[in-house]
């Protein structure tokens, strides 16, 4: 059952995908339709699974279940990956690759390959203050203290000196 992701608790388990480009807007109004209508039929062993979705930076898409309703399943799980792949054949967009990093490059998102990402550390293209998304946040309260945050403060901080 989908439900507005800002009602969702703050434990909610969260999943986010980046794609490594921005969507248009008319992708985006297509996404949210074929969002809204998986998590309307998303299940774990024939239960209903309470979630939502979020789309932010047209490019982030994060979906959120509570788990206190009915927990997620492996079923479920892999239900939600195929229907992201989904996605990336319909628009030819990458959203499962997690050796990607994207962060700010002032009010824009920019994505790079983590090697590419290192370089760009090393060159001091990047510093300790550049705000990077940490997508391995677990739940909402993670989303939304721990996901754009410095460099210094991420998992990223490791390719800083």
């Amino acid at each position: 059952m989908i439900v507005d992701f800002n009602t969702l608790p703050t434990t909610s388990r969260v999943w986010i995908y980046q794609a490594n480009r921005s969507f248009s807007d008319t992708e985006l109004e297509e996404i949210k339709v074929k969002l809204n209508i998986f998590i309307e039929g998303w299940t774990a062993h024939g239960s209903d699974l309470k979630a939502g979705f979020d789309v932010r930076y047209k490019r982030f898409i994060i979906l959120a279940l509570d788990q206190e309703l009915n927990q997620a399943t492996g079923c479920s799980i892999d239900a939600s990956v195929t229907f992201i792949q989904q996605l990336e054949k319909a628009y030819g967009v990458d959203l499962l690759d997690k050796m990607n990093v994207s962060y700010k490059q002032g009010e824009f998102v920019a994505h790079k390959t983590l090697t590419d990402f290192r370089k760009m550390a090393k060159e001091k293209a990047v510093s300790k203050n550049t705000i990077v998304f940490n997508n391995l946040v677990n739940n909402i309260e993670e989303l939304n203290e721990s996901w754009e945050v410095p460099a210094s403060e991420s998992w990223h901080n490791r390719f800083l000196n």
